[in-house]
């Protein structure tokens, strides 16, 4: 059976078309559309012209889907449409203009989904997991396959972007703005326990494009998944230095990223020094998979 999952995202929209074949699944097609929904958030509502990004971006995936004449659907959004107080008026209208049904997950659904996703590819016993989207970033500390704790926190790469940010990249200001506020979410969560942890488990366009630069910047092996936190820091430390070669590896690698892939790599490296995390490793998996197993396939 063919069956389409549509991830609506702060940052981006994900159309992914998977073959299940009992409790296994396989990939057959993906695209995305870099819409951008969370930097159409004015006064904590989404505007016309963002719902409007939305509708074009998920009648584009329809089109696409009837082309492939798969009639069956999944649509759910995270932070890009649970984090705006215009939510419910958001979604119904979406649903009206597009014929889907949206649903929206809470932070903490989504966290879980997004480490079974994970550990459906990488199957690491103990660590720690982020997720870090457009507007929320997913933590979760695990043990010997258990879970410990589960936090969502209302910042991500696009959402740190737009308020700490003015041009493409952070001048001194902006590096400032985005530690305050970085520390100020992280360092709220009075009741998650920051032991040391090792690896840090990762998923999400910032941790893709990070795996990316490090390849290209460290001679790594094509097939490697995995990053050292020395790397993670001096990827950090050369793109807010505003080394000119870093940057047009970035353009040349993942020219979408531009503007969000410092905020959220700040987040990264924040949350792996938290966690004296020796290295990160990402999956080619997460929440996608994660929603198609817990709803589709329920292995």
């Amino acid at each position: 059976m063919k069956y389409a999952i549509i991830d609506v995202g702060s940052n981006s929209l994900h159309l992914t078309v998977y073959e299940i074949s009992g409790v296994h699944f396989k990939t057959l097609f993906r695209t995305k559309v870099m819409a951008g929904l969370a930097g159409y958030v004015e006064d904590g509502m989404m505007t016309a012209n963002g719902i409007q990004a939305a509708e074009s971006a998920l009648l584009g995936f329809k089109k696409t889907l009837e082309s492939l004449s798969i009639e069956n659907v999944s649509v759910f959004a995270t932070a890009s449409l649970r984090n705006i107080d215009n939510s419910q008026e958001t979604v119904e209208l979406l649903n009206q203009k597009t014929g889907f049904n949206i649903e929206v997950i809470d932070g903490n659904e989504e966290a879980l989904m997004s480490y079974r996703g994970a550990m459906m590819d990488l199957h690491i016993e103990s660590g720690a997991f982020i997720d870090i989207g457009g507007a929320s970033t997913e933590i979760i500390s695990f043990e010997n396959g258990n879970i410990l704790e589960t936090h969502s926190r209302r910042i991500g790469a696009l959402s740190l972007y737009k308020k700490c940010v003015t041009k493409i990249l952070p001048n001194q200001k902006a590096i400032e703005s985005m530690a305050k506020l970085v520390d100020s979410e992280l360092l709220s969560l009075h009741d998650c326990t920051f032991d040391s942890r090792t690896p840090l488990v990762c998923v999400g366009g910032t941790a893709r494009t990070v795996l990316k630069l490090a390849i290209k910047e460290f001679d790594l092996p094509d097939e490697c998944r995995q990053v050292t936190a020395k790397q993670v820091d001096v990827l950090l430390q050369r793109f807010l230095s505003g080394d000119k070669k870093i940057i047009k590896t970035l353009l040349r690698t993942v020219p979408d990223r531009i503007h969000t892939l410092v905020p959220g790599l700040f987040i990264l490296d924040r949350i792996m020094h938290l966690y004296q995390s020796k290295e990160i490793v990402v999956s080619k998996y997460g929440v996608r998979e994660g929603f198609l197993c817990s709803r589709i396939i329920q292995s």
